[in-house]
């Protein structure tokens, strides 16, 4: 039996499809035949790759929030220290993920659906933020600018904190006192990191 292809082209297509689905009406209320239709795809085109929506979604939380949180992660700058430049991502990269139309979407009528990646397993985003993350601390170690430590378990952890950040915050908010609006607590987390991978 041969392997079946994926056409690259459409695939792209139908993750645009369920991502403007999911923005319209939510993750319990889009299905594959709409997003079929809006990908201009047959059905079957969608479940040969996909078996459900679940999965879809899955797919297109990846290919969002990864490009969201590390596609404008600058090259390395051999002029400044890598924990800095670390920093610098990190936090930006939290303030757009926040503000993603995507996870508002979802934390606004489907939080559910998140509760897997906090509870009982990690998602493919997760796992491509530790790489990078991991990376950056190794490089951080060998310029000496990241307090050396056991690299997974340190990539790890700093995760814990973000992910925190990143889920939890707007139950730490407070729109009426800027001392406990977003970009305080941007600051705060600025400030828990640095302190954090200090030498």
């Amino acid at each position: 039996m041969k392997p079946i292809r994926h056409n690259r082209r459409d695939d792209e297509a139908v993750l645009d499809a369920a991502r403007d689905c999911v923005l319209a009406v939510g993750v319990r209320r889009t299905t594959l035949t709409d997003v079929a239709r809006r990908a201009g795809v047959s059905r079957m085109t969608i479940y040969r790759r996909w078996p459900d929506v679940r999965t879809l979604v899955g797919d297109v939380m990846t290919r969002e929030w990864v490009s969201v949180t590390l596609g404008d992660t600058p090259t390395t700058d051999t002029t400044r220290p890598v924990r800095e430049q670390l920093v610098d991502g990190l936090v930006a990269g939290l303030r757009a993920f926040r503000s993603h139309p995507l996870l508002c979407k979802i934390l606004d009528v489907d939080p559910e659906l998140l509760l897997p990646y906090l509870f009982d397993r990690r998602g493919a985003s997760q796992d491509a933020l530790l790489a990078f993350v991991q990376e950056a601390l190794e490089q951080g170690h060998k310029d000496g600018s990241v307090r050396a430590d056991h690299p997974l378990r340190q990539t790890r952890s700093l995760f814990l904190v973000i992910q925190s950040f990143a889920l939890s915050l707007q139950t730490m908010t407070d729109a009426a006192d800027p001392e406990l609006a977003d970009e305080a607590f941007y600051d705060e987390l600025r400030h828990i990191l640095e302190r954090t991978l200090a030498p």
